[in-house]
């Protein structure tokens, strides 16, 4: 699986863009978003999340690591496909997709085209739990702090734990020691169990 692109911008559009790197132009489908952040002819790196099935390869990129991880969490959701995300994320930007969902507001996710009321109910319930809304501001549980959470869950419901059970007590350690490795954090959650 391709992490990131570097090279420089041989083509935009609002849609795509051509990133040359070593000889080769790769084609990304990019969002509005990512697009007003890049300018052709200059040296960019786009995260990438490559989709492979029978028929296509293809790769979409992202500006920076909240736009890709809002993406991934579209894409969970069913009948919301790659189009349908990207869609969403050149209507409106992460953080704003992220405080619909937080607040249960089905009239944003519908004003965007493609986007029934159905749709934008199941998008709300299947991603409450992944945006959360603090005192001051609207967090979408992502950076490394969340990867490192993520990680950490997974090797101790491989261990035999119930997810129930660990879940807050991961998320408690990370948001004691963002510095901890996965090692550390799984380390101190089986002391605490």
């Amino acid at each position: 699986m391709l992490e990131f692109i570097s090279g420089n911008v041989q083509k935009l559009t609002p849609t795509y863009a051509v990133i040359e790197n070593s000889g080769i132009g790769y084609f990304v489908n990019i969002s509005l978003y990512t697009c007003e952040k890049l300018k052709q002819n200059t040296s960019t790196t786009l995260l990438i999340h490559e989709i492979i099935r029978e028929d296509t390869h293809e790769l979409y990129g992202f500006i920076d690591e909240v736009e890709r991880t809002m993406f991934r969490f579209l894409l969970s959701v069913s009948g919301v496909g790659a189009n349908t995300a990207r869609v969403i994320l050149s209507k409106l930007s992460a953080s704003e997709v992220a405080t619909a969902i937080a607040g249960g507001n089905v009239q944003v996710l519908q004003g965007i085209k493609g986007i029934g009321a159905k749709t934008a109910q199941r998008i709300i319930i299947d991603l409450k739990d992944k945006v959360s809304v603090g005192s001051q501001s609207l967090e979408i549980f992502v950076s490394q702090s969340n990867t490192l959470a993520q990680e950490a869950l997974s090797a101790l419901i491989m261990l035999g734990f119930a997810k129930n059970s660990v879940e807050k007590i991961v998320q408690a350690i990370v948001s004691e020691n963002s510095d901890a490795n996965v090692e550390d954090v799984v380390k101190t959650a089986l002391k605490r169990l």
